[in-house]
Parts: structure tokens; C-alpha cells; sequence
């Protein structure tokens, strides 16, 4: 089973993609497939120039996108081994548990159960024929 991903590499991947143009990006790269121009990808959103080319950015620092510079223009590609070994990790880490690689805790099943657990013990009192035993024998109560 390959190692699951690091914790900057989940941040980075879901951060990069936590904004719907750059989704969006992602989806023209991965239907239309291969590469795509910056202007194609840029002519596809009604924001700025500057816009897209800072969510193209975040992209590309994330590893999401990789960039082939020809002079001028540059050529997007999705990187799809880098999505699938930290987003297919990071969803492989979350998945429940083999049953058979399971272990049963000893501890409260309920949550009234874990409360009484975490509860001070009570002091014990004293019992009252204790106490007058001792005091009728002349004894003082400790």
C-alpha cells in the first residue's frame, strides 16, 4: 500500500482547489484532456487576465497543474498522478476500517458511561453505628 500523502500536500491540494474557477479549470483540463493554452483556459471565464493567471498560479504551486513555458505562452496539463496519490490517499485514510483489523476497547460504550468514568470518585462517608460505637468506647472519629 503506497505511503499516504503528507499533511502540506493535503492543505496545498485542497486549498488550491477549494475555489470554483480553479475546479472549474481543472474539470476543461481533465475532459478536453492533454495540454491547453492559458488564453483558451482564460477565454472561458468572464473575469480578468491578471484573475486567471493567479488561479493558474495556485495551481501550479500546488501541483495540480503542470506548465510547459513555449516563449510567451504557457500550455496547462493536469498533473493526474499527483491528484491521485494525494486525494486518492487522503480518501483511502478515511476509509472505514477492515473489521478484521478492528479492535474492541475496554472502555464505556455509552456516553453516560465515559461521564461516570470521568466523574471524581465520591468521598466515602462514614457509617453512623460506626460512629457511635466509637464515640460510646470514648474513641474520637479520626
Amino acid at each position: 500500500m503506497p505511503h499516504p500523502p503528507s499533511r502540506a500536500d493535503v492543505e496545498a491540494v485542497f486549498l488550491a482547489l477549494s475555489h470554483e474557477a480553479r475546479r472549474h479549470v481543472v474539470a476543461m483540463l481533465s475532459h478536453r484532456g492533454g495540454e491547453l493554452p492559458s488564453g483558451y483556459l482564460a477565454s472561458r471565464f468572464k473575469h480578468s487576465w491578471p484573475t486567471t493567471t493567479r488561479h493558474l498560479k495556485v495551481l501550479e504551486d500546488a501541483g495540480v497543474v503542470e506548465v510547459r513555458r513555449e516563449g510567451r505562452s504557457a500550455m496547462y496539463r493536469l498533473s493526474r498522478e499527483r491528484l491521485d496519490r494525494v486525494i486518492g490517499g487522503w480518501l483511502r485514510s478515511v476509509a472505514p476500517a477492515d473489521p478484521s483489523r478492528t479492535w474492541a476497547s475496554p472502555g464505556p460504550r455509552t456516553a453516560a458511561g465515559l461521564a461516570e468514568r470521568a466523574a471524581p470518585p465520591r468521598p466515602r462517608r462514614r457509617s453512623r453505628s460506626r460512629d457511635r460505637a466509637n464515640r460510646s468506647q470514648g474513641a474520637t472519629p479520626p
